[in-house]
């Protein structure tokens, strides 16, 4: 499973979109778009979702024992 800051960043490359201009089309500042492609920690999920939205995305709970199943596949 890919981390949240890989998704992001191959989704916004694939879009051939640098980091500013995906900040600008997602609503967002590029400082967002920044911490999550370096997978910092401290970030706020409402701007994540928002980042997220982009790619008909949203964070969402999901168990440990389903990530673990899908990694091990």
């Amino acid at each position: 499973m890919k981390s949240l800051a890989e998704f992001v960043k191959e989704r916004r490359k694939e879009v051939n979109l640098t980091q500013e201009e995906f900040a600008d089309r997602a609503g967002v500042a590029l400082t967002v778009i920044r911490k999550i492609e370096q997978g910092k920690s401290n970030l706020n999920l409402d701007k994540v979702n928002q980042v997220l939205a982009m790619f008909g995305h949203e964070l969402a709970p999901v168990s440990s024992k389903e990530v673990n199943n899908i990694s091990n596949q």
